[in-house]
């Protein structure tokens, strides 16, 4: 076997058989097991390798079901290790062994050093041994305390998307040894800020192990979000403040644990769709060496390329069950040692590709809505990959919840004044229960956003027509094109006060309709203060302060801080804006025949009647009203309680020009079937997206014509004077309610 020193160096001992499962490798406290999958190896060898690089290899003798294993007594955390992998090199035939290649363990929960892209990691028979990173043998005990899962549903849950580094560089409270770290995130400054938001969930864009492609380091870039990913089951390496190997697994673990406290979820996003091997062109570092046919979708007409779905050189076979078992372990290995709550799935539709087509049947989904463990967390879809028939919004089982691209792309559209938006609109603001409802599923399955890290920030949404991606280094031809923005008149940076106010405006819009849809909002990292890359829509390979959070902007922006905060408490307030069920529309059955008691929700034009068919075809419609009816919240509460809320109105105007808004008249008093009895009702402004922080004090009566500025919501809340404590919500009398 073979006994480590303290820096994990090795000296031979010896050998013992060790068994297939698990894959990967594990200590126990007296030794380390190992176990690597290859159908097409003829030989596999265990390569122990000390922080000076000198080898020892250990043939791996025992193989189960292709599964080739040994336990090495005396190996303990801190191990550096890889595999080779004898066998037939044919790439005319999808066979790419080669032995002169340390191979990292595809199951490796820690990685050490680096690549520096040598020749040997791309070319045939050139040992890569001292030019690639090596596996590590890990730690799998940590004190978990009484961590506990917040275990947040959907309809109360906020997103934060984030990155490890950007989201920590530049803030003054974190200290300099844990910026762009994971304690870094886990720092009481980032955690009280993401409380102050309300936010519940923060979903950490990739930290899958991943590295930086060769065409970037010769520009001098670097793959700065991570779509990457060669270890399924180890955290990023570099986003560690302790840089000893393997201390990623306990600081990652420490993060989760600390969020946890404060009731915050971790989900992650995952990149199962292709690995950062790339095309037959890029370097053999692990899957392509150990078994290039079983892992990868290669083409049937020629085995030497690789099938890509996703547009960056390969897509993982989830055809073949070995390559499923990877992506399930890795999965479940997240939740039960990680303790995260969730994925975000990065071009989910690929892994739905057994064949070429996307399956909804598909084995992969098949085995999470099987799996006790996976099936039980957050499971977020990117519904779309590039390849043909790849959009996919809506088409997901019901097991899953999905990212909105079309939520995204109508709220931009109807702020900027496109036309014919307002049916489209409404259908995005309630839940989009054209895409959900038929396959069970609820306005939570709806993940709401208007940004994501791809594409223009918030700001940048207000302030360009054009991407502007120079810095990337590919003549700017990188990018979304097409970014349904508006630049309020002026193309990027202006000292105008209008255009500067319109922007602000717009931002402030943006953000409530966000926070006020039913469903489940994502905000992205830094839009509650401004932060803008420049016009820069496509950022992934920019790590520098172009895309980490400039925190200064959280002072200089702290109106835009404080309207989001509030934004996103009156969400949290009302239940109202974060039903379990879809609107109904319809009057209540329970009413008495010939009654007419307002719905759950109401459509009205300004003018205050109800919409008709012509208003809502108008191509030219930019204005109206909701009624959001508190009395009417058909769901009860977690202990079968019924839920009561106040009622609202939102007024939406996304015209150039103000707009009188007629309030329901002094008829509009019903509750829960009962009349007022006279009692005067009155609207109070609860949000303006015309001021800078939202706030206002403003209450009108019954039937008040209330002026809404151009491109403006505005939220009012109904209130009861004296001596209508017994009454359980709102509704109007007088109004034919169509059944939307």
């Amino acid at each position: 076997m073979v006994a480590p020193d303290t820096h994990g160096d090795v000296t031979p001992l010896g050998v013992w058989p060790g068994t297939a499962y698990p894959l990967g490798a594990t200590y126990d406290g007296a030794g380390t097991n190992f176990s690597v999958f290859s159908e097409v190896a003829e030989r596999v060898e265990l390569c122990l390798i000390t922080r000076e690089g000198a080898e020892t290899r250990i043939p791996l003798e025992e193989v189960d079901g292709y599964v080739w294993h040994a336990y090495v007594p005396a190996i303990a955390p801190g191990q550096r290790y890889g595999f080779r992998v004898h066998g037939e090199f044919a790439p005319e035939r999808g066979l790419r062994c080669d032995a002169s290649k340390l191979l990292l363990d595809p199951y490796g929960k820690a990685f050490a050093g680096d690549f520096d892209n040598d020749p040997s990691l791309y070319t045939y028979d050139r040992d890569s041994l001292g030019h690639t990173m090596t596996s590590v043998v890990i730690n799998p005990f940590f004190d978990w305390a009484d961590d506990r899962p917040p275990r947040r549903p959907y309809h109360q849950t906020v997103i934060y998307e984030a990155h490890v580094k950007g989201m920590t560089m530049t803030h003054p409270q974190v200290p300099q040894e844990l910026r762009g770290t994971y304690a870094g995130i886990a720092h009481p400054a980032i955690v009280d800020h993401l409380k102050d938001l309300g936010v519940t969930a923060i979903e950490l864009m990739p930290v899958h192990q991943f590295l930086h492609d060769r065409m970037l380091l010769d520009k001098g870039l670097r793959n700065y979000w991570g779509y990457n990913s060669f270890g399924y089951l180890a955290p990023h390496s570099d986003y560690a403040a302790d840089p000893r190997a393997g201390a990623a697994v306990t600081e990652f673990k420490a993060m989760v644990r600390a969020l946890h406290a404060e009731g915050i979820e971790v989900i992650l996003d995952v990149v199962y769709n292709h690995t950062g091997e790339g095309n037959h062109l890029g370097p053999t570092l692990s899957l392509r060496g150990i078994d290039n046919a079983a892992y990868y979708r290669l083409s049937e007409d020629d085995p030497q390329h690789y099938v890509d779905y996703t547009g960056t050189g390969n897509s993982l076979n989830v055809r073949q069950p070995h390559t499923l078992q990877l992506i399930m372990d890795s999965l479940r290995y997240w939740i039960l040692d990680m303790h995260v709550d969730g994925f975000r799935f990065d071009l989910a539709a690929t892994l739905a590709r057994e064949l070429h087509d996307v399956d909804r049947l598909s084995t992969f989904f098949d085995l999470v809505q099987q799996d006790p463990v996976v099936s039980q967390v957050k499971l977020i879809a990117e519904p779309w990959d590039v390849g043909e028939g790849g959009y996919q919004v809506g088409n997901f089982p019901g097991l899953w919840t999905e990212w909105n691209g079309k939520y995204r792309d109508t709220v931009r559209d109807y702020w900027r004044g496109e036309p014919a938006t307002l049916g489209e609109f409404a259908s995005r603001l309630t839940g989009s229960s054209d895409l959900y409802e038929a396959t069970g599923r609820r306005p939570g399955a709806s993940i709401n956003f208007v940004t994501a890290h791809d594409g223009f920030t918030l700001r940048d949404l207000v302030s360009y027509n054009d991407k502007h991606n120079e810095d990337n280094g590919e003549d700017n031809r990188d990018g979304e094109s097409h970014n349904r923005s508006w630049n309020c008149g002026v193309e990027g940076p202006t000292d105008d006060p209008q255009v500067l106010a319109l922007r602000e405006r717009q931002s402030r819009n943006l953000i409530a309709t966000l926070a006020l849809s039913q469903g489940t909002p994502m905000l992205l990292h830094g839009d509650e203060m401004g932060r803008t890359q420049h016009g820069n829509n496509n950022a992934y390979c920019q790590d520098s302060p172009l895309s980490w959070v400039d925190w200064s902007l959280a002072q200089k922006n702290s109106d835009l801080v404080r309207f989001t905060r509030a934004a996103f408490a009156l969400r949290a307030a009302h239940p109202v804006f974060r039903r379990r069920r879809f609107f109904d529309g319809h009057p209540p059955a329970s009413e008495p025949q010939g009654r007419d008691v307002p719905p759950d929700i109401a459509w009205l034009t300004p003018a205050g009647t109800e919409m008709t068919a012509a208003d809502w075809d108008s191509g030219f419609g930019r204005s109206l009203t909701v009624f959001l009816n508190g009395a009417r919240i058909p769901e009860p509460g977690p202990r079968g309680e019924r839920i009561q809320d106040d009622s609202f109105l939102l007024c939406f105007n996304a015209h150039d020009s103000a707009i009188d808004f007629t309030l329901p008249g002094p008829d509009f008093g019903d509750h829960g079937g009962r009349q007022a009895g006279g009692v005067d009702q009155r609207w109070a402004v609860v949000l303006d997206c015309s001021t800078p922080t939202g706030s206002a004090d403003a209450l009108y009566d019954a039937a008040a014509v209330v002026p809404v500025p151009a491109r403006c919501l505005l939220v009012l809340r109904l209130v009861e004077a004296a001596g209508a404590s017994d009454r359980v919500g709102a509704g109007m009398e007088g109004t034919a309610w169509a059944r939307m």
